[in-house]
């Protein structure tokens, strides 16, 4: 599977934003499915997952509440919805995949689609 994430942008704080990563490939429904996102100087950090069915979803505390994350696997999409977005949001958004069960560490991912700037301004 090959993933390509979009949706980002400049927003002001307060506003949202709703992040695509269509997959290529027929078997997107066999991948958990992950969302992440790298601030300059910072590690790449786990913000929300769902799993196979999209009957399990999981949230970093940062974001619990105000994003979240979907998926389509007739369409091969996940989305991640973001709303209430404050700057210290402000990252490159990357969207990946992962064979079996879901996970939250970045290095259990094998899949990453090309990132997304997200820029949230005071």
């Amino acid at each position: 599977v090959q993933l390509q994430a979009s949706g980002g942008g400049l927003v002001q704080a307060g506003g949202s934003l709703r992040l695509s990563c269509p997959a290529s490939g027929r078997t997107f429904s066999s991948y958990a499915m992950g969302w992440f996102r790298q601030a300059p100087g910072k590690e790449r950090e786990f913000v929300a997952a769902i799993s196979r069915s999209g009957g399990s979803t999981y949230y970093a505390d940062s974001v619990k509440g105000r994003f979240s994350i979907s998926r389509d696997n007739a369409k091969n999409t996940v989305l991640l919805q973001m709303n209430s977005l404050k700057p210290e949001d402000t990252a490159v958004y990357y969207c990946a995949a992962r064979s079996g069960s879901v996970a939250q560490a970045p290095y259990e991912y094998g899949i990453w689609g090309q990132g997304t700037q997200v820029t949230v301004s005071s």
